[in-house]
């Protein structure tokens, strides 16, 4: 069960940390796939497939946008303050000298 939620977390980490390129991910996917569905059904015009995948996308795409504000939200809300920015100030750089 412990190796499980590590591969979860580590997952989700790496989500939060490439929210970009998920959303890309998940958008060529969708559409790849959309384009495969609909290239199977013979009764459609190339252009209404076409326009189909675009549609099936974008709702794909909207969705993974819209999980990804609620990942950022919790992230946000569960992390403590000194953690939001402590891999953009480099710590030692700024240590009191006697």
């Amino acid at each position: 069960m412990a190796e499980s939620k590590s591969k979860f977390e580590s997952i989700r980490e790496w989500v939060v940390d490439h929210k970009l390129r998920t959303v890309g991910c998940l958008w060529l996917s969708g559409i790849t796939g959309s384009i495969a569905y609909n290239w199977s059904q013979p009764s459609m015009k190339t252009s209404v497939k076409i326009i189909h995948a675009r549609l099936h996308a974008q709702a794909l795409t909207l969705a993974a946008l819209a999980g990804a504000a609620v990942v950022e939200y919790y992230d946000h809300r569960n992390r403590p303050k000194a953690d939001q920015y402590a891999k953009f100030i480099p710590v030692d750089s700024y240590s009191h000298k006697e």
